[in-house]
């Protein structure tokens, strides 16, 4: 499909995050997609292709404060939410938030903490609040998670359970550069430096009225049903063994609102729901006699596109 430029503030912030992440549109515009729709985005790719650089970049181009979660398999859901700790002075135990408490959350291969630290975030990434020994911590607004795992090293991993998956509006793939993309990186000098000359282009209250704008987006019933349509066929299809949830069927309209604001429209258009089909619903699939890895990726992509094919779109 097309793909026009963005502008005015959100062409600003594309383009910055862009000159970061050299030769990644796409990507960066999938990113936007998910913060507009108040979702999460998962990156599922191989080490060392700009996953940390993408959370940092938008971080500082959006004046966000950004924290970083390395996860391991010793990583207790304490050290992401916070805890309580006694203090002698008051004699009361005063709750000291953790990581978690950030605009901008990078869960760094997520897929190597147990599955208890893992659900520790499905509060957090579904309704936007922390809750801990019977009191309710609300998280800071905007709260955007970008998670990360490899789809190559699969040894003291732990694969996402599928109510984790469903958490992430879109999964994407960030690639190798190509050659001209790999020069300018190489010419643009140490990344440290660049992340470091980073200003501002856009201010927290700004995302957060771009969000409600992308949520009045109209859609109407012609395209609505075009997406109940595509999970249908995804629930129908003999190749799926787990098909698209309603969670998912409101994620791929949500998504299909932000790529409308995106390219200037108050509407969405079919186009829109095509464009987003498969980071938005591959990930939520589950298909029979999966593979491993970054072939699981290409299968589940491969099979959306080819139920988009097979699903007519509204005139």
């Amino acid at each position: 499909m097309e793909t026009k430029p963005l502008s005015g503030a959100l062409g600003r912030l594309h383009a910055q995050v862009c000159g970061v992440l050299v030769g990644k549109e796409e990507v960066v515009r999938r990113t936007l997609v998910s913060l507009l729709a108040r979702g999460h985005l998962l990156i599922e790719d191989v080490p060392g292709i700009g996953k940390t650089l993408l959370g940092l970049a938008l971080a500082r181009s959006i004046d966000a404060k950004f924290r970083r979660i390395q996860f391991t398999n010793d990583l207790l859901p304490a050290d992401i939410l916070g805890l309580h700790l006694y203090d002698q002075k008051t004699g009361r135990f005063d709750f000291r938030p953790g990581p978690v408490f950030a605009n901008v959350l990078l869960a760094d291969e997520i897929n190597r903490s147990t599955p208890k630290t893992q659900s520790a975030l499905l509060e957090a990434m579904n309704e936007r609040q922390v809750s801990l020994e019977g009191s309710t911590f609300p998280l800071p607004d905007p709260f955007f998670v970008i998670a990360t795992e490899n789809p190559v090293e699969h040894a003291g991993t732990f694969p996402l359970p599928e109510a984790q998956l469903d958490r992430f509006l879109m999964r994407v793939q960030i690639g190798y550069p190509d050659a001209a993309g790999e020069l300018e990186v190489l010419r643009g000098g140490e990344i440290a430096a660049r992340l470091e000359a980073l200003k501002p282009v856009m201010s927290l209250e700004e995302v957060k009225e771009l969000q409600l704008k992308a949520a009045a987006v109209h859609a109407d019933d012609a395209v609505l049903g075009y997406a109940v349509a595509i999970a249908r066929a995804t629930r129908e299809d003999p190749r799926i063994r787990l098909g698209l949830s309603p969670r998912g069927t409101q994620a791929l309209a949500s998504a299909a609102k932000a790529t409308a604001l995106l390219e200037g429209r108050d509407f969405v258009i079919p186009d829109d729901v095509k464009r987003v089909a498969g980071p938005a619903a591959a990930h939520r699939i589950m298909l029979d006699g999966s593979p491993f890895g970054l072939a699981r990726v290409a299968e589940s992509e491969r099979l959306v596109e080819s139920v988009l094919s097979k699903v007519p779109a509204p005139g």
